[in-house]
């Protein structure tokens, strides 16, 4: 018999159409689902989840396609499935809730509203008996006890609705910007490092990259060789490891053990766009040949498997396939050898292949646990020889792995995400000087700006009307400066400065000076949040912060660079207290107490040059230019051409060094730059 489906059919989001033939009757977040909660006077369930995340498919399977279970939840519920891709500030708002009772966070994430949409009771994943017994207990509450529910919303409510400098204390710090601030709270990290295996001391393990951006920054500028060596020991641990796709590229969100050997098998667009400008960076930072192959792999896995016909990427690929998390990406030793053939020796033992499996049910997970020159040598192989052994192996599995039925794709393009995306491609191009990227980032760039903007406002998911939210303007701010600054193209800057506009007109607080999360015209929640913490990306308001300092500068407006510095100072308390959470303010604060270079060059030859600057690691710097000298940014005004060449000016707070004409003469001038 056909399934009848539910309200979520219409939907655009691969994650609420997953749930569209469940038999719960599950409506979207919207005015009409909360219009008949208050009509018919019922309790709401909001579940919250994302396409790819695997207790979301467990929960769904357990619970809702079951009968019995959605009989009900229909009775007794108005039911919403939200996609907390599709709206962050829902997810946001609850997901606050359910810390302040108590609970721990994640998703799915279940949390039950009165008709007015207060939360009183929450949590994430319920087996299925479980939560048959929390249906039929929040029901019997709600009609029996209202009074005392209601009074408890409200409290949950109030607690969600605090100011976020109110509740951490926020406030402005008197003093200059000062590196040494920073030392005490680094020490403290670097005693978190894990010397065996990368990263800190801890499992399940992610990467995250925004604090090893920072802390990439720290140690180049501090010239910390303790620092820097373990980020790159970390990198060499987490490429090496069952976390990345050995044979297809890209980073799984996280590792569940110590070793970076088992991951959770979902591919996240965010993390990978952050990881490829991290690998820019270090790649830059060493001319290291094994940060440049993950850097090539992972944009080719993204051109295979992420991006869509106009050049916008897609958010995830699932964990799950044929209903097993990685099933997709586990091999059987027999497997290898259907897919090698008579080639397979060298390459079972390069990848750890054991014949009982090295995972689950017999399975192996792809990893390496030796340098490609230390696997040579015990192999009396040369590296060019290994390389091309490793090369067609790769190729052997990759095809024979593409016949397996594929995790789902979660086709949705976010703003904010091909943001992150975007600036990802422009570091990877700068720093490995392959046109290619470039090609990909301007591609990206057009689609963003053709699909995603109209009158400078930003819409946060293609073919939808969802509003942007703030991380959407941070990053997608984000990446055109980044852009402009590999190419000197204006458009591309004075489109960020455009975004900047709106969205200090829109989400601006005067009163505690920074940005709400959500628009002054957005739809209207129980409380209006800001996002301070850095997390698994930056924090909106601390990618904003930077933005209007890279912007106050090229555009020579004071404004905004006071903004920047006051925002900044408003969290210095926090750099002290909780600095990995605080990791991409760390860096803004950084580069405030930093001297930053002005690098403008002018002259027929600025591409080539920005291409040859792009090669050498300095995070304290700013670039502008253009082929001529007619650009309308103040920073390019009396920046002539000198006798006809090409000439760069490094400059200081608007104070000029000699011009030079040759990029080598210009990196002479950055206090205490080391060529690598």
């Amino acid at each position: 018999m056909k399934k009848k489906p539910n309200q979520l059919i219409s939907s655009t989001s691969p994650y609420l159409k997953q749930h569209a033939f469940n038999p719960v009757n599950w409506y979207p977040w919207g005015k009409e689902a909360l219009t008949i909660a208050r009509q018919e006077d019922k309790p709401i369930l909001v579940s919250i989840g994302y396409s790819a995340c695997h207790w979301c498919h467990v929960m769904e399977r357990e619970s809702f396609e079951n009968e019995e279970i959605a009989r009900l939840m229909n009775s007794a519920f108005v039911c919403i499935k939200v996609d907390r891709e599709e709206r962050p500030d829902v997810d946001q708002i609850y997901m606050d809730a359910v810390h302040a009772m108590g609970q721990q966070g994640g998703w799915p994430l279940n949390v039950f509203l009165t008709p007015d949409q207060k939360p009183f009771y929450g949590g994430t994943y319920f087996p299925p008996a479980g939560w048959h017994e929390l249906l039929v207990n929040v029901s019997e509450v709600f009609r029996n006890n209202r009074e005392k529910l209601e009074k408890s919303a409200e409290q949950f409510v109030k607690a969600v609705s605090q100011s976020e400098l109110e509740k951490y204390r926020l406030a402005d710090s008197a003093g200059a910007f000062q590196v040494s601030m920073l030392h005490e709270p680094i020490t403290k990290i670097m005693q978190k490092f894990d010397h065996k295996y990368g990263g800190f001391q801890r499992a399940p393990k992610f990467p995250m990259p925004v604090i090893w951006h920072f802390l990439l920054h720290y140690s180049v500028s501090t010239k910390n060789k303790d620092i820097f060596n373990h980020l790159i020991f970390t990198l060499k641990k987490i490429a090496r490891g069952g976390i990345y796709d050995q044979i297809g590229g890209g980073f799984a969100r996280y590792s569940t053990d110590e070793k970076w050997f088992a991951p959770h098998f979902e591919k996240m667009l965010y993390d990978n766009g952050q990881l490829v400008s991290l690998y820019a960076g270090a790649y830059a930072a060493t001319k290291d040949p094994e940060f440049k192959a993950v850097i090539d792999q992972t944009i080719q896995w993204l051109e295979e498997e992420m991006i869509g016909s106009g050049g916008g990427f897609y958010s995830a690929i699932d964990a799950d396939s044929e209903g097993e998390e990685g099933k997709y990406y586990v091999w059987t030793e027999s497997e290898i050898n259907q897919a090698l053939q008579k080639k397979s020796t060298h390459i079972k033992e390069y990848f750890n292949i054991n014949p009982d499996g090295n995972w689950e049910k017999g399975n192996n997970i792809l990893f390496r646990s030796s340098t490609d020159k230390e696997f040579a040598t015990k192999h009396n192989l040369a590296l060019r020889e290994l390389d091309s052994i490793v090369r067609d192996a790769a190729l052997a599995l990759k095809k024979h792995r593409s016949k397996r039925p594929h995790p789902g794709l979660d086709d949705k393009i976010l703003a904010g995400w091909n943001g992150i995306m975007l600036k990802g491609l422009t570091d990877a191009y700068l720093a490995t000087g392959t046109d290619h990227y470039l090609e990909l980032a301007i591609q990206n760039a057009r689609f963003i700006q053709d699909n995603l903007i109209t009158n400078n406002i930003l819409t946060r998911v293609f073919k939808t009307k969802i509003s942007g939210v703030l991380e959407d303007y941070a990053f997608v701010i984000q990446g055109f400066i980044s852009l402009y600054q590999a190419t000197f193209a204006f458009e591309w800057l004075e489109q960020a400065r455009l975004l900047m506009v709106h969205a200090i007109s829109r989400f601006f607080d005067d009163n505690e000076y920074m940005f709400f999360f959500t628009s002054k015209e957005s739809d209207e929640l129980i409380a209006r949040k800001k996002e301070i913490f850095d997390n698994v990306i930056p924090a909106s308001n601390s990618q904003m912060a930077e933005n209007l300092r890279v912007l106050g500068i090229l555009y020579d407006n004071q404004e905004w660079t006071r903004m920047a510095a006051g925002m900044t100072k408003k969290v210095s308390r926090l750099l002290t207290t909780n600095i990995e959470y605080m990791a991409n303010w760390a860096s803004v604060y950084l580069s405030m107490a930093s001297p930053v270079a002005e690098v403008v060059i002018a002259g027929p030859e600025a591409s080539d040059f920005i291409k040859e600057f792009g090669t050498h690691y300095y995070p304290f710097k700013v670039m502008a230019g253009a082929d001529s000298v007619s650009s309308p940014l103040p920073l390019l005004t009396g920046r002539a051409v000198v006798n006809g060449r090409t000439t760069i000016y490094v400059c200081f707070n608007k104070a000029c060094k000699l011009p030079v004409h040759s990029v080598d003469d210009a990196l002479k001038l950055l206090p205490g730059f080391e060529k690598t």
